[in-house]
């Protein structure tokens, strides 16, 4: 659109403070920020200010090794700001104590609080999502639920509640700002610059973050999906293939040949490796001791857990673990 057709509203400014954690994602902040860009364009005023923020207030590295140059550190801020947690890789480690400390501040003063990707780990660390319902990247979720059960975690793409607001990381981020943007001000004004972006359909919070099963597998049969979605639901506490078949109308082989037929291997082989990819999760994301990891993996036996997983991925759960592991390998063999 060129800029003379471009829609002048009465400017109301609104400031974003963008927290940019050590190893934080590239995309998420990236699709947030250029929303509040794009959407000055159309009112023509500095609508949306932003700063970047972050421990030390002078770079930030990106988890694609960008370095980000900050333009404040961790300062007082006003009451009305935005604060958005730009989380990554590692995002334990980045939720030092001087981070959680001025989050936990700033919320005391009634600052609305968001996370992107993974920030919601360190909003939840400080403590900010007690009772709230949140979202973080599905490759967190599980690990998220072992650590903060008091929050109420979805696999929503983004979620609003209250003055807390997560994203669960991609371009969900820009989801979320265009929704903050159409709330804020106006929904034309979102409507545009999601045109401007290329982006033709703004999910909601009823959206999923991840694909549909079939989707995900390339297979589109009934029966399978239903079987896949069961053993998703049930890692802690494994179903018997006998028994999925059974809750399908199949038999036993007959959910052997569908398995091998589309996916290569056996339902038991599928179903181990849904089971170390959550233990993988958990060992890398949580420092949970790695015999708690086997159990919420359904693995009783400890040295059957490490002995499979070895086979998956050529290393044992505590090598995985690394530093955390260490102390536990006596116990695991």
């Amino acid at each position: 659109m060129p800029h003379n057709q471009l829609k002048a509203v009465a400017p109301k400014s609104s400031r974003f403070i963008f927290l940019l954690l050590d190893q934080f994602s590239m995309v998420p902040f990236a699709s947030a920020l250029d929303a509040l860009r794009i959407a000055n364009r159309y009112t023509r005023e500095p609508t949306f200010s932003w700063k970047l923020a972050g421990e030390g207030g002078e770079t930030a590295i990106c988890s694609n090794g960008t370095q980000i140059i900050l333009d404040v550190g961790l300062e007082e801020i006003s009451r009305g700001d935005t604060i958005l947690v730009c989380g990554g890789l590692e995002v334990n480690k980045a939720s030092t104590k001087p981070v959680l400390n001025w989050l936990r501040r700033e919320a005391r003063k009634g600052v609305s609080i968001g996370g992107l990707c993974t920030g919601a780990y360190t909003m939840a660390k400080a403590g900010l999502l007690d009772g709230k319902k949140c979202t973080i990247h599905w490759e967190n979720y599980d690990s998220f639920l072992e650590e903060f059960d008091k929050a109420d975690l979805s696999k929503s793409v983004y979620v609003i509640d209250g003055n807390r607001y997560t994203s669960a990381g991609g371009t969900s981020s820009l989801d979320l700002l265009l929704t903050l943007i159409a709330t804020l001000r106006e929904e034309d004004m979102a409507n545009w610059v999601a045109d401007q972006l290329l982006h033709t359909n703004i999910r909601t919070e009823r959206d999923e973050q991840r694909l549909s099963i079939p989707t995900r597998i390339g297979v589109r049969h009934p029966k399978l999906s239903t079987v896949i979605q069961m053993m998703e639901a049930n890692i802690e506490e494994p179903v018997s293939p006998s028994i999925l078949a059974r809750d399908v109308g199949m038999s036993t082989r007959q959910l052997e040949r569908l398995f091998s037929r589309y996916l290569n291997r056996s339902p038991k082989r599928y179903y181990m490796e849904l089971r170390l990819q959550k233990a993988r999760n958990l060992l890398m994301q949580t420092e949970m001791s790695v015999i708690n990891v086997a159990l919420a993996c359904g693995f009783a036996s400890p040295s059957h857990f490490s002995k499979c997983y070895r086979t998956q991925y050529d290393t044992t759960p505590y090598r995985e673990r690394g530093s955390h592991g260490v102390r536990e390998a006596s116990n695991l063999g």
